[in-house]
């Protein structure tokens, strides 16, 4: 009996130093979905230089791009419960675990950038991030700032909804989105964003919709032709950590978590100012990709607003909360 409790004392203190050793420095796993040159690798980037700097090297990470940790959805689940440490993905693929986020997603929501930052930094955000970690077991501590959704395709210049016809548009597994798409007379293909590029490469789909940045990182204009400069979604997307992960921090590790994902906020948007012209430009050279405006947008954000936010106020907190962001951004209520 001696014995047992002498090998139980040594594995509770084996078990106790392991467990602090944890707790003093780790090397963290980030999922990326897009790929080298994105805004998600900018600001994970940044992210990791922050973190190692603010405890003073203790703890650090990798980023893992083009989904080599799953798909975008699925790192959301491997973070809730604590097989996977962090993941920067779309806010329209972190809704489905958190309905609220989905107000990000309501077609013409954000007019411009500075919307767009101004809701990040405003109390919508930090309710956002306190319902996402109540539903979903994650928690928000960064934001990309990724830039408008455009409209590629293969088939040909798309300036008016007319031209949607016959055109076979990949979106995300995201009802809004394909909602958005419907309201224009088109049938989207909801698809995994990790299956994106080999459909447009073999013809599945002729068309998907991602910012500037993303059509760049991801190399799509060696199988994308046109690009429509489209404005009816801001992409916001999420750098998420495992609650379970987070709260397994001591105070001070938790403080510099935050911290350098405010660092990497702010970064991100700086980067985008800076990049996206040129990378429109590299498009456009490097790929031959042409880039139309569209004739009457006006027309496209009514039929959409018109069909799409009435269905899904409920589900991203209610009409008045629609009312609240658009009062916080100098709009007209609905």
């Amino acid at each position: 009996m001696k014995h047992k409790n002498k090998i139980a004392k040594v594995l509770s203190l084996t078990a106790g130093l392991i467990f602090s050793a944890s707790t003093l420095a780790a090397n963290w796993n980030i999922a990326v979905g897009d790929g080298g040159g994105s805004a998600q690798e900018a600001l994970g980037l940044k992210f990791i230089e922050q973190l190692e700097a603010k405890t003073g090297g203790k703890h650090s990470a990798k980023l893992f791009l083009n989904g080599q940790l799953g798909s975008e959805q699925d790192t959301v689940n491997d973070a809730a419960i604590g097989t996977l440490d962090f993941s920067i993905l779309a806010s329209n693929n972190l809704a489905p675990f958190s309905p609220t986020l989905g107000i990000l997603s309501l077609p013409y929501i954000f007019e411009n950038l500075d919307q767009a930052v101004q809701t990040v930094e405003g109390p919508i955000a930090a309710e956002l991030v306190k319902n996402t970690i109540r539903d979903s077991g994650v928690r928000i501590i960064g934001w990309t700032y990724s830039g408008f959704r455009v409209l590629s395709n293969s088939k040909r210049p798309i300036q008016k909804l007319a031209d949607l016809d016959g055109i076979v548009i990949r979106v995300p597994k995201n009802e809004i989105m394909i909602d958005t798409y419907k309201s224009w007379g088109n049938n989207p293909t909801p698809m995994a964003w990790s299956e994106t590029f080999t459909a447009l490469q073999q013809g599945v789909v002729d068309g998907q919709d991602t910012p500037y940045t993303t059509i760049y990182a991801m190399k799509f204009g060696e199988v994308q032709k046109y690009i429509s400069d489209l404005h009816y979604l801001f992409l916001l997307e999420p750098l998420i950590v495992s609650e379970s992960v987070f709260q397994d921090q001591n105070e001070a590790t938790q403080k510099a978590i935050l911290e350098a994902g405010n660092e990497a906020t702010a970064y991100s948007l700086q980067w985008l100012k800076d990049q996206e012209a040129v990378i429109k430009e590299e498009l456009v050279s490097k790929y031959g990709m042409q880039i139309d405006t569209l004739q009457d947008e006006a027309e496209w954000a009514k039929k959409a607003q018109e069909a799409v936010w009435p269905k899904f106020y409920e589900s991203v907190g209610g009409k008045a909360k629609v009312n609240e962001l658009l009062r916080s951004l100098g709009r007209d209520e609905v």
